[in-house]
């Protein structure tokens, strides 16, 4: 489990996902990009790389939400943990590639993520607290 005092990251533009109702994880902005046709050649290159990397190296969560109830929307948000310095710097190239789209991303920072639903090596998912910045 994160320690209170661990800073957590979460890279994050300011629409809203329709689910969680907090800012797209910029994941789910690349994703969303990849389907469109909108993307020049060397970016959709460039975002299947990146996303190919994060699809090797970083473990998808089983949990999105605290409630275990069948249909139950996912609330929960992904956070960096210190220990991800390589994801961290794809991030960097994910963001610099979502800028030319007139994505604005933002790094959000805290050491009280939310409920903790699923944790590795490398991210923690929490449902926020009301306080948490989303």
């Amino acid at each position: 489990m994160a320690r209170e005092d661990t800073l957590v990251v979460r890279f994050a533009v300011f629409r809203k996902d329709e689910d969680s109702q907090v800012p797209e994880g910029v994941l789910a902005v690349a994703y969303r990009l990849l389907d469109g046709s909108d993307l020049e050649a060397h970016d959709r290159e460039r975002l299947e790389e990146i996303i190919g990397w994060f699809r090797k190296n970083l473990p998808i969560p089983n949990r999105f939400a605290r409630s275990t109830k069948p249909n139950t929307k996912p609330r929960a948000i992904s956070w960096l943990k210190p220990s991800a310095a390589g994801h961290m710097s794809r991030m960097h190239e994910l963001e610099s590639v979502l800028s030319g789209y007139g994505y604005n991303v933002r790094q959000l920072r805290t050491s009280r993520p939310g409920y903790v639903v699923y944790e590795d090596e490398f991210q923690l998912v929490a449902e926020p607290f009301s306080e948490t910045p989303v």
